[in-house]
């Protein structure tokens, strides 16, 4: 459905609260402008790219592949549901660091470029790369970063009372 005259909007999906969130908004985007959307979701074999860097063997890296698609079917079905985003769909599952994956998918200057932005603390940004920060210093289209949902806070709270095996008042979940 590529041609003159119709958008696409490219969301970054991990299957991350952040990234639904980032999901609903490009298909909102995608609807509003009469565009396609392109969930792509970026994928490293675990321990990075040193494990396959002297020759890959095929069987786990397909079967990483396999488990990359599945995230996204499972991410596109959380955000979805059975309906579908109402527009156009492409998905892509590519090999590659997710920052230099989602500018290289949004590779046209019309492209819309989604991403969640989420909630970064100062330790999480010194360990884990910023993907939105990447994207938006590297993206040859416009960038919208999606802020987290006001749930977002709320679910974090009771998973790091979880976590620590405190009590959880869920009356605080209602607010």
């Amino acid at each position: 459905m590529d041609g003159p005259g119709v958008r696409r909007v490219v969301a970054g999906v991990s299957g991350s609260l952040g990234s639904l969130t980032a999901l609903h908004r490009a298909a909102a985007e995608a609807r509003l402008h009469g565009g396609e959307l392109r969930a792509v979701l970026a994928w490293e074999p675990p321990g990075g790219d040193i494990v396959h860097r002297g020759g890959p063997c095929p069987a786990p890296l397909a079967a990483w592949r396999r488990m990359a698609c599945t995230r996204l079917l499972t991410a596109l079905e959380d955000a979805f549901g059975d309906a579908g985003p109402g527009v156009p769909l492409e998905c892509l599952v590519v090999l590659g660091k997710p920052g230099a994956v989602l500018v290289e998918a949004a590779d046209r200057s019309d492209d819309l470029l989604v991403v969640g932005a989420g909630a970064r603390g100062r330790l999480r940004r010194a360990v884990w790369p910023s993907v939105a920060r990447h994207c938006l210093a590297r993206a040859r289209c416009p960038v919208l970063a999606v802020p987290p949902s006001a749930l977002h806070d709320s679910f974090e709270a009771a998973h790091r009372r979880n976590i620590w095996k405190l009590p959880l008042d869920t009356w605080e979940l209602t607010e």
